[in-house]
């Protein structure tokens, strides 16, 4: 069977997209924001509110790169404040630092959502193009393809791995 790179990676993606949904079974906006305390020894990792919204921001690099306008999936600026590569997740105990749960996930799944179908749409050249980022990035993945690859797979997997955990801390039981 042949299948486009375009449409591989659509493929982890709409895998990656289910367990999102589920990693949200129980959550609640009070708890989304808030480290876990398990036996109520606070543990500092990063919780539902950042992972999700951290992720919302590669979306518009996905549609960027492979030729489309981004506009549509590119968050509001205090997105990029609050959850750039580098930036501490913090304890949202009052609920006003970051964006509401809702907001966050529905920013999420509809940026997503657009990346499936601008995946499923590319050609495959688009996917041979060399990643314009430089450094350790193009280092790691010197292709288009194979850092939308890991954008789309690795990078959201790893950081629902995260979501994960934090959800137990919650007790709340496996996704």
């Amino acid at each position: 069977m042949s299948r486009s790179i375009g449409n591989s990676i659509a493929d982890s993606l709409s895998l990656a997209l289910g367990y999102a949904r589920r990693m949200l079974t129980d959550v609640t906006p009070e708890t989304f924001a808030r480290f876990g305390a398990p036996g109520g020894q606070v543990v500092e990792s990063n919780h539902a509110a950042f992972c999700y919204g951290h992720l919302s921001l590669y979306a518009c690099r996905v549609i960027r790169e492979l030729g489309g306008d981004e506009k549509a999936v590119t968050p509001p600026e205090v997105y990029f404040e609050k959850f750039k590569d580098g930036v501490k997740c913090i304890d949202d105990a009052d609920g006003t630092y970051y964006p509401p749960m809702e907001e966050i996930t529905a920013s999420f799944f509809k940026y997503y959502e657009t990346v499936l179908e601008a995946l499923r749409a590319a050609p495959d050249e688009a996917f041979q193009k060399e990643n314009p980022h430089g450094g350790r990035l193009t280092e790691l993945f010197p292709s288009i393809g194979s850092m939308h690859a890991f954008y789309c797979g690795g990078h959201i997997m790893m950081h629902l791995g995260q979501v994960s955990a934090w959800r137990r801390m919650h007790g709340l039981n496996p996704a």
